[in-house]
């Protein structure tokens, strides 16, 4: 061939990033593994235990899991109210862990993290050790609760408030941030590093709000996620009213009603609304994984803490996009990629879910296909992509989507077939998708030798924009082959 078909360009969607996903299989193995736990929580906590842990170690990325598999070792090991947590079991056990981390074992860390834990799960050495190979993994959700269990466990020392601080300012959170040097300020040796520190987040801050940027993201109310909804775009519903008392008092009534209701449901997700907005993330995800402990896995639950950690992944890509555009430096250009990496496998895993439980919904097939193939894995985004193409309010996008994957395989015919029901399907009201598909179908067939389609789909789009992307310079080249060969 004259040109290779498959080949991508810089900035074009052909050429997507990859994430390490779970298979589908693997996703439902670990959904059932965790829900056997579920119903065996009060029965058999041991059981449940052992079955957490398997899900925490088959998906790390999971904070569902984490919250769940750390909750039961917190009751299991209750703190004693004397002596402090970090001397609960005679120091951290987690130090051999940071060898292991720093060797890029991060898969290892985790297995070997959680065995630790079930002994004492305040190990702060082996939280913060398993917190950072999240990082390293591109995990930032279970990131987050590692590192919020190693706080609550040890609030003032100096290491774990670093590590704390370092995470809240990646994702916007800068009270949060500086708090955390705040803590250890008058701790000495620290007090000069605390005083700086404070300082130049005091900036960050500063600067972020002038952007407009947020690292909290607003409320979402009861939003409920059905089978024949569209996911929702990442807006916050406007607070309620506070209750009589204040935020605070309403969140300790709320507390009160679950301590004398623990079976109903509604208290929980509003006092996760209200630990959102006055407190931090991670305390409301704590009790919406108490909420699906106590409903036995009710799906009402489980899509509410899918919708919500969406939302979230958003924000801290959010924050993370608009630090860069205020500091571009190769380290926050890793943490960008690292969170939208972790964005996409959290759609992933959500998407596939609901396609599971909503078999009939092309929308939720659509929305797991555009994931999948952002993801890399063509080959599954093509099931799921043609599970849809019968839908005609779709037919031209979804035939497009399909082309570029084809494509992306190396079976340029289907991918031709596609680029061309795509052009016939696509109208003037979807005309950058229709552009799209022109400019694919000329380029794969410029590529496959066949010069006459090649300038029948680039003429078309030169009438359409003259200026899209090469479209002259290709076909001036067309017409010099077609001279030479004349």
């Amino acid at each position: 061939m004259a040109n290779d078909p498959s080949s991508g360009q810089a900035g074009d969607p052909m050429a997507s990033p990859s994430a390490a996903l779970l298979s589908p299989a693997e996703r439902s193995r670990l959904a059932q593994t965790f829900q056997a736990g579920t119903k065996n929580l009060t029965a058999n906590a041991d059981y449940a235990i052992e079955m957490y842990t398997a899900c925490v170690v088959g998906d790390p990325g999971n904070a569902v899991y984490l919250q769940a598999f750390l909750g039961i070792l917190r009751k299991k090991h209750p703190p004693k109210k004397t002596g402090g947590l970090a001397s609960l079991f005679g120091g951290s056990k987690g130090g051999g862990l940071w060898k292991k981390v720093n060797a890029g074992q991060h898969r290892d860390v985790i297995k070997q993290g959680v065995d630790i834990l079930k002994a004492n799960p305040y190990d702060t050495g082996a939280l913060l050790a398993m917190a950072e190979a999240c990082n390293q993994l591109s995990f930032p959700a279970t990131r987050q609760v590692y590192l919020k269990s190693a706080l609550d466990a040890a609030p003032a020392d100096p290491e774990v408030n670093r590590h704390c601080s370092k995470f809240a300012a990646e994702i916007g959170e800068y009270d949060q941030a500086i708090a955390c040097w705040v803590r250890i300020g008058n701790v000495k040796t620290f007090a000069e590093e605390a005083e700086k520190e404070i300082a130049r987040l005091q900036v960050e801050k500063t600067i972020a709000a002038g952007q407009g940027m947020s690292g909290r993201p607003a409320p979402s109310g009861a939003a409920k996620s059905g089978g024949g909804k569209a996911p929702a775009p990442a807006q916050g519903a406007a607070a309620p009213a506070p209750a009589e008392g204040g935020e605070k008092g309403r969140i300790a009534e709320l507390k009160r009603s679950i301590r004398d209701n623990p079976a109903e449901i509604e208290p929980y997700l509003e006092l996760a609304d209200l630990l959102e907005k006055e407190k931090t993330i991670e305390e409301a995800q704590a009790v919406l994984t108490q909420a699906l402990s106590a409903s036995g896995g009710e799906l009402k639950v489980r899509e509410h803490i899918e919708d919500r950690q969406l939302r979230w992944g958003k924000q801290r890509v959010l924050a993370a996009e608009r630090r860069l555009e205020s500091d571009d430096t190769p380290e926050h250009r890793a943490t960008l990629e690292r969170l939208r990496a972790a964005l996409l496998k959290q759609e992933v895993e959500i998407y596939a879910a609901r396609v599971s439980r909503y078999p009939e919904n092309p929308t939720w097939k659509y929305e797991l296909a555009m994931r999948l193939k952002l993801a890399g894995s063509f080959a599954e985004a093509i099931k799921q992509f043609q599970e849809v193409l019968g839908d005609s309010r779709r037919k031209g996008v979804v035939a497009l989507e399909l082309g570029e994957c084809f494509q992306k395989i190396k079976q340029y015919q289907l991918a031709m077939q596609n680029y061309v029901t795509a052009v016939e399907s696509l109208t003037d009201r979807e005309i950058e998708l229709r552009k799209r598909a022109l400019y694919r179908a000329g380029v794969l067939a410029s590529g496959l030798e066949d010069l006459d389609g090649a300038k029948k789909y680039l003429s078309m789009l030169a009438g359409l924009d003259f200026g899209y992307r090469d479209v002259a310079q290709r076909l001036d080249k067309l017409g010099s082959v077609k001279d030479k060969g004349g």
